[in-house]
């Protein structure tokens, strides 16, 4: 229901409670046109001074006096802390300091005992050890030169005596044997001696002798060869665009003469093809950033437009 002096619910486009309104009849004015920040042109404003250099005076900084960190505070010589503190603690020494009779010796070289505690060792001493008096030996052996040649058809060349020739015969190996063969021969009485009663468990005359009866013998059975090699009728035929190597026969030619086959006719409405009516058809149309500009940038304003940035 409606109160009193407002409006129907079909007058607020369904809805149960009043819109609050923007303006009251304002006219109307583009955000383009509006200038920018009107209350940097109203009355005075602030007036910085501009900016300051970096110097060492006062005038680059904030403040109009320089403030210390601490103020009132001494000059501190860190030098004088020191000796201070070092008379502190030499007040904590109960003698005076210790001082050793020498310093340090450092050695003079290589095998020097110079600053060491225990002084040198006699067996690392390079002094020579007394030796007997040296006595050449006596003079070699003289012998003779080297008779020349190399002791294959030459006598008297090596070193021993020349070997004196002995005659030996040629085939003596033979000749040796032979006899040796006649003597034992004859010291041979009769044929070897074979023993018969020998145990059977052990000995056999037949080593393949076999007591059960052997399985009859199998008969290899002959296979037929055939007479001659397989040869077929007659070689494949290569297909020679045409039914030649195949194995059904090449179709029959049809004598049907040439049927003109006519388009159907077309009686209703339902039979013709449907075609989609064409679409609305594009055209060049300018972005909106491109119009935005002309608008707000144009010759009429280009002096006195204000350009914004965000």
């Amino acid at each position: 229901m409606p109160v009193e002096g407002g409006k129907t619910d079909m007058e607020r486009v369904g809805l149960f409670s009043e819109m609050e309104y923007i303006s009251v009849g304002d006219k109307y004015i583009s955000p383009y046109n509006r200038a920018f920040n009107e209350d940097a042109t109203k009355n005075r404003q602030m007036l910085p001074g501009g900016s300051k250099l970096m110097s060492g005076l006062q005038a680059g900084y904030f403040d109009p006096q320089f403030t210390r960190i601490f103020e009132g505070e001494g000059y501190i010589n860190m030098n004088q802390v020191r000796r201070q503190n070092m008379m502190e603690q030499a007040k904590k020494n109960i003698t005076k300091a210790f001082i050793p009779s020498s310093g340090g010796k450092k050695p003079s070289g290589l095998g020097s005992y110079y600053g060491t505690i225990g002084g040198p060792v006699p067996f690392f001493s390079a002094q020579v050890k007394p030796k007997d008096k040296y006595e050449p030996p006596g003079k070699n052996l003289y012998t003779s030169p080297g008779k020349k040649g190399t002791g294959y058809g030459y006598a008297n060349v090596t070193i021993g005596k020349q070997l004196s020739h002995s005659a030996d015969f040629y085939d003596e190996w033979k000749a040796s044997y032979k006899k040796y063969r006649e003597e034992h021969h004859r010291l041979m009485k009769g044929t070897p001696f074979r023993l018969n009663l020998y145990p059977r468990d052990y000995f056999d005359v037949n080593p393949y002798f076999f007591e059960k009866t052997l399985p009859p013998i199998k008969k290899e059975v002959k296979k037929e060869l055939l007479s001659g090699a397989f040869k077929p009728s007659s070689p494949g035929k290569k297909p020679g665009g045409m039914k030649a190597g195949t194995f059904d026969a090449y179709p029959a030619h049809s004598v049907e003469p040439t049927v003109v086959k006519f388009k159907k006719e077309i009686t209703g409405k339902s039979d013709k093809v449907f075609h989609p009516p064409n679409g609305p058809k594009s055209r060049p149309v300018e972005s909106i950033v491109a119009l935005n500009v002309k608008r707000t940038l144009n010759t009429s304003n280009y002096k006195t437009a204000s350009l914004q940035s965000y």
